[in-house]
Parts: structure tokens; C-alpha cells; sequence
């Protein structure tokens, strides 16, 4: 490897490069911000929304099976468990 991460395409073809944004975003606020203390705002959040809506459009026409999975986004709680 040359030293960046490899990276793998988008399960819709058409979103691989909102992947890649999303995800260099991310990678560039993770270290220069939250590992340094800095967790107030992660500038990332609107190439995540895009990517998600693009994933999302991308099993419906391609009609993945999808029962049971769930669609989680940044400000949503975990769920809790009832044991």
C-alpha cells in the first residue's frame, strides 16, 4: 500500500464518489479535529445525507433485499436493550 487507505466502491455504482468524499471529509476531521479534543462539529454531515439518500435510491432500483436492516444516521440513539 502507498501509505492512504484502500477504499471500496459504493454498493451503487453512482455513489462511489459521494463515498469517497464522505469519507476523505471524515477521515481529515478525525484526526485534525476530534482526536485532537475538537469533537464540537463534524463539517462532514452533508456528504453523509447525500451519500445515505444515493445508497438508499441505489437498493431500491436495484431491488436489494433489504428486510430487517435498518437506515441509521449520524443523530440517531442506539437502540436500547431490554434485558
Amino acid at each position: 500500500m502507498n501509505g492512504s487507505a484502500a477504499s471500496l466502491n459504493s454498493v451503487g455504482e453512482a455513489c462511489t464518489n459521494m463515498k469517497r468524499e464522505f469519507n476523505q471529509c471524515f477521515s481529515r476531521w478525525f484526526a485534525e479535529k476530534f482526536l485532537k479534543g475538537d469533537s464540537s462539529r463534524d463539517p462532514c454531515t452533508g456528504y453523509f445525507k447525500c451519500y445515505q439518500q444515493c445508497i438508499q435510491k441505489a437498493i431500491k432500483e436495484e431491488e436489494f433485499p433489504i428486510e430487517g436492516l435498518e437506515f441509521r444516521g449520524h443523530a440517531k440513539e442506539k437502540p436500547t436493550s431490554s434485558s
